[in-house]
């Protein structure tokens, strides 16, 4: 297991996993190298637990069928009349104008959207149900409000998709084989 720790600005410690062998530690400069391990030793076994979990997906990535360069061409074709009617949609119920959208093939992200209002969303979310197309749609959306993930940001998710939750838990449970598809 690779441990790659970050000081920065921020005011608490985070412990991320990153794939089946790198954790990536994010800790106050104030934090020293013992209090990191010290943290590490204390949530060992759900370190452990998530990079297994990381492995497993891993596997499972490796059995999947990944789509052509023509199939996947032909997947951002028609994402981009997908996500402009999704963010047509969508958009006056969030209550917020956009800029521009992007179909995008990345390895951890589903969307993102930036301050000036252009839309970015993974063409790999066109291989998940309508539903959770529409999450991502609204979660990016709000960011048009609220630049953060804070209660204020998740209370607007919720007020335009009160079933959001469980969009999110199935990109979570099928995302990592979704991404897999795509990747050439």
């Amino acid at each position: 297991m690779k441990i790659e720790i970050i000081k920065s600005k921020r005011k608490t410690i985070s412990i991320q996993i990153i794939d089946s062998e790198n954790v990536k530690v994010r800790a106050p400069y104030r934090v020293s190298k013992k209090e990191i391990q010290e943290l590490l030793d204390k949530n060992k076994d759900w370190i452990d637990s998530k990079l297994e979990e990381a492995r497993e997906s891993e596997r499972e990535a490796e059995s999947v069928r990944t789509l052509s360069d023509l199939e996947l061409s032909e997947l951002a074709e028609r994402a981009r009349d997908v996500f402009k009617k999704k963010v047509e949609y969508y958009a006056p119920l969030v209550g917020v104008t956009w800029n521009g959208i992007t179909i995008r093939n990345q390895k951890t992200r589903w969307g993102s959207c930036s301050s000036k209002g252009n839309l970015n969303f993974n063409v790999a979310l066109m291989r998940a149900p309508i539903e959770v197309l529409d999450y991502v749609v609204v979660h990016e959306l709000c960011h048009r409000l609220e630049m953060n993930h804070s209660k204020k940001f998740w209370h607007e998710v919720e007020r335009v998709m009160p079933e959001y939750r469980k969009y999110e838990r199935w990109l979570k449970d099928n995302g990592k084989k979704l991404m897999a598809e795509v990747q050439s």
